[in-house]
């Protein structure tokens, strides 16, 4: 679990215009250079950017420091990413005006996207065809009889080389945004309005671009070679320049992860998917190694801040942390309970506890929620429904009105919705929440003559070793992550600069020798990689350090028995109890037998200005629902969906 997501909001006031006045501007900031970062997308291949922006770019900014290349790099692709996800660490984005365009629509081999997603999806290989059109446009022109002659080639087998290199540097495109999308933490999803969970399929989409783009760009090399008898090509690894050897190794660390992740692998044989995904790292090592620092430095950013991430959640995932109590299902589903640091003595801090999820901002623009679930697709919902249900009686916050509609498959899957009530609360505390439930047992006609069986719920003796959850950056953790991004590059430039002025630099340049670019390569994987682990480390302790007050209170806390109800006992010392009674909670449910739902009735009949649909189940239940509310018969309707598979 990630506590690293999301910073406490101010509470409103007469400051709250001030502070949507300030985000505003940031985001004109950020949109500015987001749209200037993909403007050099489009003008990449193009004579006038080779030969004019270039030139002139490289000429202002070489040095002894970064050399006569790498420079221009960090300025135009390197700089502006870190500087977008810098500002978004400072500004927590608000609803935009975009909810015609996130009608979903159902699209064959993408699944359920939003107009919004099919849009950006369209441009995005727009781009991608336009660079390799473009790049071949230029590159054939100059291909003639004459100059491939001179080559000893064919015509065909030059534009051949010429083809294998542009399929390398347009999969470098998407492979320059393949890594934000599953960086968990990141600061640049939520200024799109996107959160990690919801971008993992545009990582997938991604992922297949860049291994299609890749592989064709290998065959297609050892094709001209195979054609021009320059089959050694293979087994070369070059001082300067492009090394073979290393394309060809990362290219075969792709192969492999790629496999695995088609869904019949991927779901039947989870673990083999899970462990070959670790080979990105060889992936990306080996493809740095392949072209060189330089290059790879236009898709660093979005693998730099996946790296921050990535150790900052290692870093969480050491902590041991507290189990408190477990409920166990009749229907053999298992809730865990851990314990977690309280957030006390102001109304921001109270308000992180609701809209610290993602989801939050969504739910709480609507008037109606209606929750269409099938199975286990209840679970985020039950979540969801517990913290409006904080919201209602302890920070007394307006909530919108819930429908929740749940489809099982047996009477005894029922007593999942039991754990819509934590268990410290009252089963009154559902009734000013305006829940209303529609369960439906799909497989039996009536409800079964066995004795009903009860949730049993287990406490755990607390472990002092162990910890309440917590952030890991502490409750300014965005201001962290801002710090860490900025202080660690700045390092890595600091180290690298220094090395390059007066090691290799002098090599370069007063011997006859020249420094092997993989061995630079290297060195600047290594700086990069300190400049993480240091910078992310001082704030894991520094706030490590910083909760020890907190986590001591509620370990003294938690020190003493639990009280139970009526029903409890003891044994070994660990204790077990029954459910509370639910009547007055199961008042809010209606349950139906041997029938399924119409959800085209419940949907369209809704009158409310704004009703949030929101939908966890299986892929057909996601389609249907989809398909209602793409219709266009209520324009009340607005479509979210969650997905525990891709």
């Amino acid at each position: 679990m990630d506590s690293h997501t999301s910073p406490p909001l101010p509470p409103p006031g007469p400051s709250d215009g001030g502070n949507n006045t300030i985000r505003a501007a940031i985001m004109a900031v950020v949109v500015a250079v987001f749209a200037g970062y993909l403007m050099l997308w489009v003008m990449m291949p193009t004579n006038v950017y080779r030969q004019i922006w270039l030139p002139e770019l490289r000429a202002q900014t070489a040095s002894t420091y970064f050399g006569t290349t790498q420079g221009a790099t960090y300025l135009v692709f390197t700089l502006p990413v870190l500087f977008i996800a810098a500002l978004g660490c400072v500004t927590i984005n608000g609803r935009h005006g975009l909810d015609m365009w996130k009608r979903p629509v159902i699209i064959k081999g993408l699944g359920i996207v939003s107009r919004i997603e099919l849009a950006f999806f369209l441009m995005f290989i727009a781009l991608l065809v336009w660079n390799f059109g473009t790049y071949l446009h230029i590159s054939f022109a100059k291909i003639t009889p004459k100059s491939a002659a001179k080559s000893g080639e064919k015509v065909w087998e030059a534009r051949l080389d010429t083809a294998a290199l542009r399929l390398g540097l347009v999969g470098n495109i998407a492979l320059s945004f393949l890594f934000f999308p599953v960086t968990r933490g990141s600061s640049v999803l939520p200024l799109f309005g996107l959160t990690s969970e919801a971008s993992v399929k545009y990582h997938i989409w991604l992922g297949h671009i860049v291994m299609t783009l890749f592989t064709a760009h290998g065959i297609a090399y050892i094709i001209f070679w195979a054609a021009t008898h320059q089959l050694s090509e293979m087994v070369k690894w070059e001082k300067t320049g492009v090394s073979n050897v290393a394309g060809e190794l990362s290219l075969i660390a792709g192969l492999v992860l790629w496999a695995t992740t088609f869904p019949r692998i991927r779901r039947k044989m989870f673990e083999l998917f899970f462990y070959t995904h670790h080979l990105y790292i060889l992936f990306v090592f080996f493809f740095v190694l392949h072209v060189g620092i330089s290059y790879t430095c236009i898709m660093l950013p979005g693998f730099f801040l996946f790296m921050i991430d990535r150790y900052l959640r290692f870093l969480q995932s050491r902590r041991a942390v507290r189990l408190t109590s477990a409920r166990v299902l009749p229907c053999q589903t298992l809730e865990l309970n851990f314990s977690k640091a309280k957030g006390e003595g102001t109304w921001s801090k109270k308000l992180y506890q609701l809209l610290a999820s993602p989801v939050s901002l969504i739910v709480l623009r609507h008037d109606l929620l209606v929750m269409v679930s099938g199975g286990s697709g209840v679970t985020p919902f039950i979540s969801i429904i517990r913290e409006l249900i904080h919201a209602t009686t302890t920070l007394k916050h307006k909530t919108p009105q819930i429908l929740l509609i749940s489809s099982f498959k047996n009477s005894t899957d029922l007593t999942m919705l039991d754990l819509i009530l934590p268990i410290s609360g009252a089963p009154s505390e559902s009734a000013n929440l305006g829940l209303q439930i529609e369960a439906y047992v799909t497989r039996e006609k009536q409800p079964t003559t066995q004795e009903s069986k009860t949730i049993r719920t287990v406490w755990f003796k607390p472990n002092p070793s162990d910890a309440p959850l917590t952030p890991i950056l502490g409750p300014n953790s965005w201001l962290w992550l801002c710090a860490i991004i900025s202080s660690s590059f700045i390092i890595y430039l600091i180290f690298i600069g220094i090395l390059t002025r007066y090691y290799i630099y002098p090599i370069d340049h007063n011997t006859n020798k020249i420094y092997s670019s993989s061995s630079r390569a290297v060195l600047h994987i290594l700086f990069i990689c300190i400049g993480i682990v240091v910078t992310a480390t001082i704030g894991f302790l520094w706030n490590k350090n910083s909760n020890a007050r907190e986590v001591n209170q509620i370990q003294n806390m938690e020190g003493a028995t639990p009280v139970g109800s009526p029903n409890s006992w003891y044994y070994n010392a660990d204790r077990e109890l029954e459910s509370l009674p639910q009547q007055a909670f199961s008042q809010t449910v209606n349950v139906h037998y041997g029938e399924r739902p119409d959800l085209k009735r419940f949907l369209f009949e809704r009158k409310e200005s704004s009703v949030g649909v929101l939908v966890c189940g299986p892929k057909k239940l996601r389609h249907e629902v989809a398909k209602i509310c793409s219709s266009g018969l209520a324009a009340n309707l607005h479509f979210e969906s969650i997905s525990f598979s891709w």
